[in-house]
């Protein structure tokens, strides 16, 4: 009996080598779970992206566009819908020194910049803090213009705060006439 739990305990520290995943390589390191965590948790989200800035540390930037093949016969405007997401224990402030928050920038497959977000909007110099507690989300639901897209090409849409240019998030989508 007691070969059983030993053998059932050793085959149990092995278990890491057999269900552990390799890492996709990403823009920013990420922190590995352990095997515990991977066995009790097998389906939850991957770690959290690290910044160099400490102050950031926590947060997750998502992208969606809607639509995301854009039929530019029918489309005036791009929907943007970036989330900020506090996923560590603190809270985190961010200090902006005017009313812009974000940045969108939509670029053609070479890299050029196409139309900026901020191009159309006036922006005033009002300082201010957001506090983002833990387990929560900013969200910002922003358009933009597609007149200077062409069909049937790929183009990319990038999403950053100016105050903090770590925080970055790029998208493709296809426009067709």
């Amino acid at each position: 009996m007691k070969r059983r739990i030993l053998l059932l305990i050793l085959m149990l520290f092995m278990a890491e080598g057999i269900f552990g995943q390799e890492a996709a390589p990403a823009p920013t390191p990420a922190r590995r779970r352990g095997w515990l965590s991977r066995i009790l948790h097998p389906f939850s989200p991957e770690a959290v992206p690290q910044y160099k800035d400490p102050r950031l540390r926590g947060l997750a930037v998502d992208l969606q566009i809607t639509p995301q093949t854009v039929k530019l016969s029918e489309v005036r405007q791009l929907a943007i819908k970036v989330t900020l997401t506090n996923l560590s224990k603190r809270p985190v402030a961010l200090d902006f020194p005017t009313s812009q928050r974000i940045e969108i920038y939509l670029k053609n497959s070479a890299g050029e910049i196409l139309t900026k977000w901020s191009d159309n909007h006036a922006i005033a110099e009002k300082p201010a803090t957001i506090l983002i507690n833990p387990q929560e989300r900013i969200e910002y639901n922003e358009t933009i213009s597609t007149r200077d897209l062409t069909p049937n090409k790929v183009f990319i849409a990038e999403v950053f705060f100016p105050q903090y240019p770590e925080l970055r998030i790029r998208q493709k989508f296809l426009a067709v006439p």
